[in-house]
């Protein structure tokens, strides 16, 4: 039986902890992928315990999508259960906003009380991942392809193309928290073990790739920056006195824009990743409020970043999204309530991209779409792009051929949309 690993009293980033005693010799790559599926997707992400039908140990939803046991949301709750904060992206809500996990539990009640094969139970499928074929999305934009699932990402948190091959990285909380897919879906490389090592992800917040060919990850578990090359080997570790690393985005010229979300700080990161070397951590903007998605144009050098405003009360939080010039001028920005008036709806934005159009593109977890808030020198308008079959969108990226990229937390997920 797996060793007992200890409950997390607190919220936050989770911290590497001691690894379970192993369950099978691995001799194949799938054997090794079914025990990350088990280890992955049937324990609770906060005490490590394996989820159950019933009790304390009943999977549950947060309303951005992450899933821990019933027994830790009441714990994180507090006595007064008046609300509680996710321990992984630190969005605070209500209790009684939650629900039960309903994918979890058909899977345990496929797999039974004895347990079983959680694969087969899966049925899961060679680069499909789920994908019914193409539905309408709106303005032309049909779905093409769906990546990961159920047991192949577990609470997604971040994902980046590569202009240059169509692959792409995606950052999430399982065993090996960067998984490379291949432009026809396959899983071609999985890498970043979690551990105390110093090239070990504790935990990723988001992911880009630049044009040289190295993936970048923003970890929020040691608070450092990490780069790769697409084999998983790591090249450089930085850590600058970073409070919070969040979100990252790459330039055309290969440097990593970088938000420090505790910090309020934008950063400019210039390296020299073939030898590994740091050559110049430069803070570019300050006094933002929580930023966490950041995006560059690859056209003008613009930047656009989104910033996460608290307020009085649980679940009141809203987001404002800036655009700067390549100088860092302040363009534009415009708020939730600014948004509302253009959009009678609430609006939570948590990723942004640039088209190659050099128009702003944002996803919305209230209303699950994502929506295109047209080109700095006309922001906002208001043109929604997709607007039915997202659970919640909390990455986006454009790939080599102009396929737009969404990240869905909700069903754990990569979806890929053309016209």
């Amino acid at each position: 039986a797996p060793a007992r690993r200890p409950h997390r009293s607190a919220p936050g980033p989770p911290q590497p902890a001691p690894p379970p005693a192993p369950r099978r010799h691995l001799t194949s790559p799938r054997m090794a992928a079914e025990d990350e599926a088990e280890l992955s997707l049937l324990e609770c992400r906060v005490c490590f315990e394996r989820y159950g039908p019933d009790g304390q140990r009943r999977p549950r939803n947060l309303p951005c999508g992450h899933v821990l046991c019933q027994g830790c949301l009441g714990a994180l709750g507090g006595p007064e259960r008046r609300g509680l904060e996710c321990p992984f992206c630190r969005r605070a809500r209500g209790s009684a906003e939650t629900s039960d996990c309903l994918p979890l539990l058909q899977l345990l009640e496929v797999l039974g009380p004895a347990g079983g094969s959680v694969p087969s139970a899966l049925g899961r499928r060679s680069g499909g991942g789920g994908a019914d074929g193409p539905a309408p999305a709106g303005l032309g934009l049909g779905l093409r392809l769906a990546l990961g699932g159920w047991g192949s990402l577990v609470n997604p948190t971040g994902v980046a193309a590569c202009r240059r091959s169509g692959r792409l990285a995606v950052a999430h909380d399982g065993k090996k928290r960067i998984h490379v897919f291949g432009p026809s879906g396959s899983c071609l490389q999985r890498f970043g073990e979690r551990g105390d090592a110093g090239n070990d992800i504790k935990y990723p917040l988001d992911v880009t790739v630049t044009p040289d060919g190295h993936v970048v990850v923003t970890d929020g578990g040691d608070r450092s920056v990490k780069a790769f090359d697409f084999e998983g080997r790591g090249v450089l570790a930085v850590r600058e006195g970073f409070c919070l690393p969040w979100g990252l985005d790459a330039t055309p010229e290969s440097e990593v824009i970088l938000t420090d979300s505790e910090a309020g700080a934008l950063y400019r990161l210039t390296a020299d990743l073939k030898t590994g070397k740091l050559k110049k951590c430069q803070m570019i903007r300050s006094q933002l409020i929580s930023p966490r998605g950041v995006a560059v144009s690859q056209t003008s050098g613009a930047i656009v970043v989104i910033e996460h405003l608290k307020a009085q009360g649980p679940n009141s939080g809203t987001t404002r999204v800036k655009i700067f010039s390549a100088e860092m001028d302040l363009v534009g920005q415009m708020d939730s309530f600014g948004l509302n008036l253009v959009f009678p709806s609430k609006i939570y934005t948590t990723a942004v991209a640039f088209d190659k159009e050099g128009r702003v593109i944002v996803t919305d977890v209230c209303s699950q779409a994502v929506i295109c808030l047209g080109k700095p020198e006309e922001f906002p308008i208001f043109s929604p792009l997709i607007s039915h079959g997202l659970s919640y969108p909390v990455g986006l990226t454009y790939a080599a051929n102009n396929s737009l990229v969404v990240l869905d937390s909700g069903d754990h997920s990569v979806k890929i949309y053309s016209s």
